[in-house]
């Protein structure tokens, strides 16, 4: 079980995030959470992926604040400073990870998934990304600015992310010569969430080991 942290930021505020540790030289991982906030679920991919082997932090995006609620959890979202997201709290949350860890990769779920993209595209000292069911728009991140390894994860019933988004996300990021592993898999938006009534289990665990296959090779 991990612990609540305070990390600096770039521009020397500080933000909580939530930090389960493997051991000093392990590989790192941040871990972003979805529209709902810093939640338990979150926090248990934390522990999950402590207990094979990453440090893990996932920061608190909302400052606190966590719902259950889909209306509230979207105007959470909207309100989300997205640049301030990717380059502060991201940013500060990959700086505080790699004082203890050899390297450090990004990994999140819907909102969290457009914001690894984001990250990779703008964060330095990122070694690979993960995003689950995530895609920014072009202005937050250009996908020909990703030079680094990309593993997405998407759903084909997706109204959100949709498999079009997916699409014109790969094109882009191909064209500019950085091929990403995208896998589609024949579930709806939040398939890999076991508290979302849209978790499907084969999915999922597919998903899993592709992510830990992909994170072994990269960091």
């Amino acid at each position: 079980m991990g612990s609540m942290i305070d990390f600096k930021r770039p521009d020397g505020s500080t933000c909580k995030g939530y930090l389960a540790e493997a051991g000093a030289g392990k590989p790192g991982i941040i871990v972003i959470q979805e529209w709902w906030g810093l939640n338990d679920q979150i926090k248990g991919i934390a522990d999950r992926l402590a207990a094979a082997g990453y440090n893990a932090l996932a920061p608190d995006l909302y400052k606190g604040r966590v719902t259950q609620k889909p209306d509230e959890a979207n105007h959470l979202m909207t309100g989300l400073d997205f640049v301030g997201a990717s380059d502060q709290d991201i940013a500060g949350a990959v700086k505080h990870l790699a004082a203890s860890s050899r390297k450090v990769g990004v990994m999140g779920f819907c909102l969290g998934g457009a914001l690894t993209i984001a990250a990779a595209a703008r964060v330095p000292g990122i070694a690979c990304g993960v995003p689950f069911y995530g895609i920014p728009p072009g202005q937050l991140a250009d996908p020909a600015k990703i030079t680094i390894p990309i593993e997405g994860h998407f759903a084909n019933t997706d109204d959100w992310c949709t498999p079009q988004l997916v699409n014109d996300f790969e094109k882009a990021m191909t064209v500019a010569g950085n091929k990403p592993s995208i896998f589609r898999y024949d579930a709806a938006h939040a398939f890999a969430n076991e508290t979302s009534a849209a978790y499907n289990a084969t999915a999922a665990q597919q998903a899993w080991q592709r992510t830990m296959a992909f994170l072994g090779k990269h960091l």
